[in-house]
């Protein structure tokens, strides 16, 4: 009897275990579709590549943005644009000459906000030919202001540079206002009356 329950018991066994990997298989989906189905949970919309953006305001071009990424999430409550492979803006006057440019390796374009968060090796350079440098700004666009509370620095183009830890700056990308600044300013000699 004993032998008969054996042998039983060994020819159900690989049912049981496929039966076993079918439960487990199947909560595993469950759990992927609960997560997908999810209204918290940010959705992919669609993918585009080799992003090429022009914005214009009254028929005139005001920006250029291209991005060699950008995935359109939909977020209920905030959708937005991730640009994860980095992004650049150049921003033109009325007459089409270069305002000025930023650069990040990524960012993220909130729409409801109306703003673009620049982060990761951010350079914006100005008519000006000053170089601003930092982790992260933020372009609110509907303020029409750039704005950071992360360390900054600015190269002002004739061998003066300035650090801080925060900055704000008008849509014209000048002047710059830091935060906590600090600065090195080359002084020409000759031009300094306690040598004389």
């Amino acid at each position: 009897m004993q032998s008969q329950a054996k042998k039983l018991f060994y020819q159900y066994l690989p049912a049981l275990f496929v039966y076993m990997l079918t439960l487990s298989a199947c909560e595993n989906s469950l759990d992927d579709i609960k997560k997908i189905a999810s209204p918290e949970e940010d959705k992919p919309v669609s993918t585009s590549h080799n992003v090429d953006v022009i914005y214009s305001d009254s028929a005139k071009v005001k920006a250029r943005m291209t991005t060699p990424l950008m995935i359109e999430m939909d977020d209920s409550k905030n959708p937005y644009h991730e640009m994860p492979k980095g992004v650049k803006v150049v921003f033109y006057e009325d007459d089409l000459s270069v305002k000025g440019t930023i650069t990040s390796d990524y960012a993220i374009q909130k729409d409801k906000e109306n703003i673009i968060d620049f982060k990761k090796h951010v350079v914006v350079t100005n008519a000006q030919g000053q170089t601003f440098t930092s982790e992260e700004l933020i372009d609110d666009i509907g303020n029409k202001k750039f704005y950071t509370d992360k360390p900054v620095e600015i190269n002002m183009g004739n061998g003066s540079s300035m650090q801080g830890v925060g900055a704000r700056c008008n849509a014209s990308m000048y002047p710059w206002t830091i935060d906590r600044s600090t600065g090195i300013f080359p002084v020409d000699e000759k031009d300094n009356p306690a040598k004389q």
